[in-house]
């Protein structure tokens, strides 16, 4: 049985190397044993373990003679391979190889570092499983193992020092989940790996920078999953992925400033479901993605500012559901999608969403509290649909009805009703008479009250059938003749004067066509000479106008005609002042 840092919770140790023998419970023989007590912080004991113990001179010999190095639950202390070359009179940059190397549930301990560096660990599975680095840092720095698996699962860095940079990993798998890394620097810049999957799976890496700069993760599967960082920067700039999933879900960021710039996601499924990140900023500018799944979902922002900005994910369906993305900025701007899903999001601060490109925007139930900019500026923008149904407006949307294609990108979804449709006309009519857009609050409101007239109309069908449904066709013909075709729902004053135009020579055609072939005519009171088409367009006029001057009078069945005409005058020119009035007055 071997001590775990979280079980025993060590702050420090004492060691007693005795001369006599040990054999481990594997049946592994060193000529020493060390009996190690650990102590708590106030230097009480936390309970004893007996190892095997070897003198790094030792494991110097074993590699001159290329035997196994199998240092599976012994005591090191000061191991350097650094140290091993200066006294071989080696190039500080040779590499040296450890066959067949194992030091599971080992203990290390170095006065300034525990040095793996250049190591050659060939072909073979290589572990560090359960090993406590106890005092110094842990270097790896350029080692190379070629297609065995590589362990550190388990592993307790008590100093919190390790660096990995520069190291490269064949075909085998990379693990270094369930571990314990105290304050300080995580190195792993530049590493290179090929076909293996690699796993930090459930890893508390308390404080300070963890750097994945520059390092490139081959074609496995790469798991991020459950880890905690308390503060400092995760550092994963210019970092590349392959085909493998790269799974980032329930990651807990703290404070942490987290940089994804540029970096290539690959070709496999992305999942960042659940992560928490605390009041640090987050960069993913310029990230790419090939792939077809990219889940943000569930997550929890801070403070800090939120850059999604310049992303080059023209195929992948990116969904951001039920993201709360805090206080701080968040930009989109200049990215490109597939499906961007914000669906039921918090956007409780000022949001860019000026995106490139998209052939779905889904926001639909979301929350804006503030700010959303999406009207493009000196950029192209190219969005096929805008689900806005559900969105709770607090705060204000800067778009433009021909900019942003408002009509368009509404009216190209699939998967919303009608009345849905109707409902996001009437969240952007409010929008711009808040925004002082108000012929683009003319248009959207018309088109809510078009949609809204067919939704009734369709409702109706929906329930009834046959002649049941003709006082619905008709009351929709009638709204559509009245309030849309005549005037657009007194938003165009201009339409008012045209419809007035139309109306005037329709029923003085009708009189002109009642006095040819009827016995109904206009008789005028006084002594005048008017032509029969003359009478016609003269009497219309002072009926339409209400003008009555009584020189003329209907004789007939012109009567009726002349009471509807005079009606429809009064309507019209009601309608057009209030048409005109709106305008005016805004």
């Amino acid at each position: 049985m071997y001590i775990r840092a979280m079980e025993m919770n060590y702050s420090s140790y004492r060691a007693e190397i005795k001369n006599v023998k040990y054999v481990s419970d594997d049946g592994i023989y060193y000529p020493r044993t060390a009996i190690i007590t650990f102590l708590d912080e106030l230097s009480n004991e936390k309970g004893t373990e007996l190892y095997g113990h070897l003198q790094s001179s030792e494991i110097f010999e074993a590699i001159d003679r290329g035997d196994e190095i199998i240092l599976d639950k012994c005591y090191v202390e000061d191991f350097s391979l650094s140290l091993y070359r200066s006294q071989r009179k080696k190039d500080k940059k040779s590499f040296v190889r450890l066959n067949n190397f194992s030091a599971k549930n080992a203990l290390f301990s170095a006065h300034i570092a525990n040095d793996f560096s250049f190591a050659d660990f060939g072909d073979t599975h290589v572990s560090f499983e359960g090993t406590h680095f106890a005092k110094g840092k842990v270097l790896f720095n350029n080692l190379r193992s070629q297609k065995g698996n590589f362990n550190l699962s388990g592993t307790y860095i008590a100093g919190g020092h390790i660096e990995m940079t520069g190291a490269e990993f064949g075909e085998g798998n990379f693990e270094l989940k369930n571990a314990v890394i105290g304050d300080g620097l995580k190195d792993f810049q530049d590493m290179v790996f090929s076909s293996g999957n690699i796993n930090f799976a459930n890893t508390e890496f308390h404080s300070g920078n963890v750097l994945f700069i520059n390092s490139c993760f081959g074609e496995g599967n790469f798991c991020f999953k459950i880890c905690r960082i308390n503060s400092g920067k995760i550092d994963f700039h210019y970092a590349s992925f392959g085909s493998g999933d790269v799974t980032f879900e329930r990651a807990e960021f703290g404070d942490s400033r987290v940089d994804f710039r540029a970096v290539d996601f690959g070709k496999g499924r992305v999942n960042f479901n659940r992560s928490v990140f605390g009041n640090g900023d987050f960069a993913m500018e310029g990230a790419v993605f090939k792939g077809n799944k990219f889940f943000f979902k569930r997550i929890t922002m801070g403070a800090g500012t939120k850059d999604f900005s310049l992303m080059e994910m023209k195929d992948a369906e990116a969904s951001f559901e039920k993201t709360d993305f805090g206080s701080g900025e968040l930009s989109f701007n200049g990215s490109f999608f597939r499906i961007l899903s914000l669906k039921s999001c918090h956007l409780d601060h000022y949001a860019d969403m000026r995106i490139k490109g998209a052939d779905i925007l889904d926001m639909s139930d979301s929350i804006v509290r503030d700010i959303v900019d999406m009207e493009p500026f000196n950029t192209g923008y190219s969005v096929g649909s805008l689900d806005m149904s559900g969105m709770r407006l607090l705060g204000k949307l800067y778009m433009d009805w021909k900019n942003n294609m408002c009509k368009e990108v509404i009216m190209n979804q699939s998967n919303t009703s009608l009345r849905q449709k109707s409902e996001q006309f009437r969240i952007l009519k409010e929008n711009f008479n808040v925004t002082g857009k108000y012929e683009d609050e003319d248009r959207a409101y018309v088109m809510f009250k078009r949609l809204e007239s067919k939704s009734d109309l369709q409702d109706v069908i929906l329930h009834k059938k046959g002649i049941s449904t003709l006082p619905a066709y008709i009351s929709y013909g009638f709204r559509w003749l009245v309030f849309d075709a005549a005037g657009q729902y007194a938003t165009n004053p201009i339409r008012v004067l045209l419809t007035m135009a139309v109306s005037y020579v329709f029923f003085s055609i009708i009189y002109l066509l009642m006095m040819y072939f009827s016995a109904a005519d206009i008789i005028a009171s006084v002594n005048d000479h008017l032509s029969i088409v003359s009478k016609a367009f003269y009497h219309s006029v002072v009926t339409f106008l209400t003008i009555g001057y009584g020189d003329h009078y209907p004789y007939g069945s012109i009567r009726f005609i002349s009471g509807v005409e005079g009606f429809v005058g009064l309507f019209l020119m009601s309608y057009f002042t209030v048409a005109f009035v709106r305008k005016i007055l805004r």
